[in-house]
């Protein structure tokens, strides 16, 4: 499975609410700024997030967007869901071999564990303590 750039960058809209929480509504020309992206896309990805109930619009001069929970009660899984649809790697209708369907639904469930037990908070609050996967190999 492959989250496109309306998942991630909706990810980087709601962690950027998240930073700023508490400090009034946050537009969307500034997120874009920050990140370099472009505000005109931004717009077309917090409207299904404001669906949700995720984001709440605030108008006005001074308005913009603002979480609708704190940033420990939301989930990267609730947001990729929204953006990206379900989480799955194949059409499991498709698929006749019963062991190759039991390896597609503990791919799918361990991507959804992984994305629900990680908060906006987590993301927000994240220090990399160094841990490092890649492996130094000497000949």
């Amino acid at each position: 499975m492959k989250i496109s750039t309306k998942g991630r960058y909706g990810l980087t809209i709601m962690m950027e609410l998240g930073t700023r929480m508490g400090e009034g509504p946050t537009s969307l020309k500034s997120i874009a700024e920050k990140h370099q992206l472009s505000e005109h896309y931004l717009e077309q990805l917090v409207a299904p997030l404001r669906n949700a109930g995720l984001v709440k619009s605030i108008r006005g001069a001074y308005g913009g967007y603002i979480l609708s929970k704190n940033p420990e009660e939301v989930t990267a899984g609730e947001v990729i869901r929204v953006l990206e649809g379900p989480i799955s790697p194949v059409d499991f209708t498709e698929e006749d071999d019963p062991a190759k369907r039991d390896l597609w639904i503990r791919i799918r469930d361990s991507i959804a564990e992984v994305l629900d037990s990680t908060t906006l908070a987590n993301l927000i609050y994240f220090k990399d303590e160094g841990k490092q996967d890649n492996y130094m190999f000497y000949i």
